[in-house]
């Protein structure tokens, strides 16, 4: 939210904040991929069904070269991908991948027409006030603390009614 307050755009799954997120600006104005909520439990549910080939050309391609050692060190990831590619994918990564390999090419499209990309990023920051930390302290005082705000009284444009700083009630001659 606060990336999107400040220029960014967002490329993610449409879940968590993201959801709020594009309620507020228009998936338009961002890069989504990948299954929204209801295709997630079906692919769960699947997964623990137990299907299996999921990967793709691409995707196993990929794995190969992780389990070759080209990126590093292998001692660790080989377990991950042994899960991943055996029904342990639980956050549907590889589904999604190939998804976010389109919306990255959606990406790089974009910022290559800087008028767009521009637009964009203008269009979320005017359309993300919502997500204003000023909004959100005052609901959460409201709905989720219950407390009231305290009155501040305006400063007095006389100067001998100001309240004094702590610092200027501390008498300098006395040790």
């Amino acid at each position: 939210m606060k990336f999107v307050m400040n220029g960014s755009l967002i490329i993610g799954t449409m879940d968590g904040a993201n959801v709020e997120i594009a309620e507020e600006i228009g998936e338009e104005n961002m890069f989504i991929f990948g299954e929204r909520v209801e295709g997630v439990s079906r692919i769960q549910k699947e997964l623990h069904e137990g299907k299996r080939g999921y990967l793709g050309t691409r995707l196993q391609k990929v794995f190969g070269a992780i389990r070759t050692g080209f990126f590093g060190d292998t001692k660790v990831i080989h377990g991950i991908l042994d899960a991943l590619e055996n029904g342990g994918d639980h956050y549907i990564t590889c589904f999604d991948f190939y998804s976010y390999v389109d919306a990255q090419e959606k990406v790089d499209a974009t910022y290559k027409n800087y008028r767009k990309w521009t637009e964009m990023a203008i269009l979320g920051i005017a359309k993300s006030g919502q997500f204003s930390s000023d909004r959100t302290i005052a609901e959460y005082c409201s709905e989720i603390w219950s407390i009231q705000p305290v009155p501040v009284p305006h400063p007095s444009t006389n100067p001998n009614t100001r309240v004094k700083s702590f610092a200027n009630l501390i008498d300098p001659n006395a040790h």
